[in-house]
Order: C-alpha cells, then sequence, then structure tokens
C-alpha cells in the first residue's frame, strides 16, 4: 500500500549504493527531494538518466554521492555545461557509462517486461557499441533479412525518482503525458514521489484523468512537497528560474564554487 508520509522519511528509504533512475530536466524532476538526499550524504549511487541529465544529477555529482552513472547526456541546456559531471568525469572520479536515448528507453522497457534484454536497431556502426561490452550484436534470429540487430540487458533501477504536479489520497500520481516515467516506475523496485499537492478524489475513478495517472501499485511513498522542482519549471504549474541555473553554472565551475553553492542553497535552509 502507499504510504503518504513527509519528506524526510520519505527520503530515508534510500540506502548507499542504489541504484535510482531520475528524469530529464524537461520532466518532472524532485528537485527537493535530491537535495535530500544530499543533507543526508548518501555514497555510491549508481544512477540512469532517462534518458539526459541535468540539473539534479549535477549537483548528486558534485556532492559526491555519485559513483556510476548512465546517460545519453548530462546538460544544463542553454546554461551550458553540467559542470561538476565534466569536472568529475575528467577527473575519473565516477564511472560514465555512455549511452543512447533510445537505448535507455529500452532496457527499461525490458525490466517492465520482466525480460532479460529487448533488441534495438538503429546503433549498428554506431562507435558507442565498441564501449559497451554488455551490448550484445547478433543476426537477425528469424532470419527475415534484417541484419544485425543490438540486444540491450533489462535496466532495473531500485528507486524511481519524480515530482508531479498532484497525486491522490491513495497513492495514484499523475504524470500526464510523460509515458517514459510510466515505464520508469515500471521497471524500478520501487518509486518514490513528491507532488505539489495531495487531493481526495480517486485519480484513476476519472475518466480524463486516469490515461495520465500512474497507479498506486507501482507508487511506494508519496510528500506533498510545494515547489518540489524548483528552480526547474514544472509544466502546467509553474516557469522555472533560469537566471538561479545560469548562476549555477557559473558557481559550480569549481569545487570550491560548488561548496559555496550547496552551503547555501542546500544546507543552510530553513527548517533543516
Amino acid at each position: 500500500m502507499t504510504q503518504i508520509e513527509k519528506l524526510t522519511k520519505l527520503v530515508s528509504r534510500i540506502p548507499n549504493r542504489s541504484s535510482i533512475g531520475i528524469p530529464p530536466d524537461y520532466s518532472f524532476v524532485p528537485m527537493e527531494m535530491i537535495r535530500a538526499l544530499i543533507r543526508r550524504k548518501l555514497s555510491g549511487l549508481n544512477i540512469t538518466c532517462v534518458p539526459i541529465g541535468g540539473l539534479g544529477v549535477d549537483l548528486l555529482i558534485g556532492a559526491g554521492c555519485v559513483d556510476r552513472l548512465e546517460a545519453a547526456a548530462v546538460s544544463l541546456g542553454e546554461a551550458g555545461l553540467a559542470p561538476q559531471f565534466t569536472l568529475e568525469v575528467i577527473a575519473g572520479s565516477i564511472k560514465m557509462v555512455d549511452s543512447t536515448c533510445p537505448a535507455i528507453h529500452t532496457g527499461l522497457q525490458a525490466a517492465e517486461k520482466g525480460v532479460p534484454f529487448m533488441p534495438l536497431g538503429g546503433l549498428i556502426g554506431s562507435d558507442i557499441v565498441c564501449y559497451r561490452k554488455d551490448w550484445k550484436v547478433i543476426e537477425d534470429p528469424l532470419d527475415k533479412g534484417c541484419g544485425r540487430i543490438i540486444l540491450i540487458p533489462a535496466i532495473k533501477p531500485d528507486f524511481a525518482v519524480i515530482h508531479s504536479p498532484f497525486g491522490d489520497k491513495f497513492g495514484n500520481v499523475w504524470v500526464g503525458k510523460r509515458r517514459e516515467l510510466i515505464t520508469l516506475a515500471h521497471a524500478s523496485a520501487q518509486t518514490l514521489a513528491t507532488v505539489e499537492k495531495i487531493i481526495e478524489k480517486d485519480l484513476l475513478a476519472d475518466e480524463i484523468l486516469a490515461a495520465g495517472t500512474l497507479s498506486n501499485i507501482y507508487v511506494t511513498a508519496v510528500s506533498e512537497v510545494p515547489l518540489g522542482a524548483k528552480p526547474l519549471p514544472l509544466t502546467g504549474s509553474y516557469e522555472g528560474n533560469f537566471e538561479d541555473i545560469i548562476a549555477y553554472a557559473d558557481l559550480a565551475r569549481s569545487k570550491n564554487g560548488f561548496a559555496e553553492y550547496a552551503k547555501k542553497y542546500i544546507f543552510d535552509v530553513p527548517g533543516e
């Protein structure tokens, strides 16, 4: 049964060395949950970006929480390179596993369906295949003349983490048209969600909202966290603060600059 609980209890469910799936900045990123994880000083995390990482991932890397990262890219978009990701990859402090958007989605779909792998076309001839020894290139097993295909292993995070405009008191969480978040939740052992508000009505009983709702069957715990995606935008709820992201990108180009940012915006905050 889905638990409705405070954020501090929700994040306490995630231990060191967990594997976590995190949405991209243009989706529903649980930024306040990520800041709470950093305050817990977690370490050894294995992050899968679904399919690219952004501000939240860069914060986790800068805070020393990440050991391994699989992503198609990590970027702050128009704000430029993700500074702590760039520094740590160059230094060799984290293991970077290069992937592609389709490959990550395919791996999650395999886990969702309960199979060890799924086939994917379109990567044959790419240099990335040479660096992914866990991907297997085979000839078309059905002899249909389709040539070679790649088998992508299932990606099974311990936790999916998301932030949504609203959920209900039954633990259902609305994600709208972001179907990749439903796939991520299906593929993960547990899903932890923060929401702007918890409403009384049953989302799955509403013919309009049900199609965009992640069922409580796949949600472990929910916490009500207003403005929980800030400074990123939350579509339909509020705009992001691009000036804050630019300021972070400039400040976090060094470890000292990141430490200054983290002290002000992560650790020295009211109520902590």
